[in-house]
């Protein structure tokens, strides 16, 4: 298989993790764009023999870090349809699943659904690709440590820690507020 038979074969996982990373359907098509591109233009980087979703899935991860950092800090505006568009690809994530598919037409699952989306929202970038790739994507720990270039116990500790933040939120914690830095580190943006 060439390089672009596999690119083509990770396209809706790739859509799948964008969409889940950005919260945003636009954004997440922009990202997986330019994942593809990336990809294309350093294919001799991909080493055969390897696994070519960690490898897409690290170029994803680092563009996305880079966009973040890069970013003024903004508000997402998600329209609803995204938001029904993301939740479906959740839901429906894995076609050798489908006996655990969540019926959407079940009132009290949408609003489960909704009140986890909301929670992974509140989590801290890393902690929130973590939980994404390795209950959303499968992937295993070694894998997803490959993936962000972290080590697998980092990997378990920020799945631990998420995971239990979630179940935080769910119960009905209320969401980290921001803090105020003070000190020599801190720093004041003038908005004029």
């Amino acid at each position: 298989m060439d390089i672009r038979d596999q690119l083509y074969h990770h396209v809706p996982r790739l859509r799948r993790y964008a969409r889940a990373l950005t919260g945003n359907t636009e954004l997440a098509d922009d990202l997986v764009q330019d994942t593809l591109e990336r990809a294309l233009s350093r294919h001799t980087m991909f080493e055969a023999g390897t696994d070519a979703r960690a490898w897409l899935f690290t170029i994803m991860h680092n563009l996305f870090l880079n966009q973040q950092r890069r970013a003024p800090a903004q508000a997402t505006h998600v329209s609803l349809d995204e938001t029904e568009l993301i939740k479906r690809d959740l839901i429906e994530h894995d076609v050798s699943h489908a006996s655990a598919q969540i019926p959407t037409s079940d009132p009290a699952r949408r609003l489960e659904i909704r009140d986890l989306d909301e929670a992974l929202r509140h989590l801290p970038d890393e902690q929130r690709a973590i939980v994404l790739l390795v209950g959303l994507e499968d992937m295993s720990y070694a894998d997803v440590a490959a993936t962000l270039r972290v080590p697998i116990g980092t990997v378990m500790s920020r799945l631990s820690r998420a995971r239990q933040r979630l179940r935080d939120l769910m119960a009905g914690g209320t969401p980290p507020t921001q803090s105020f830095q003070t000190g020599p580190s801190a720093k004041l943006k003038v908005v004029r």
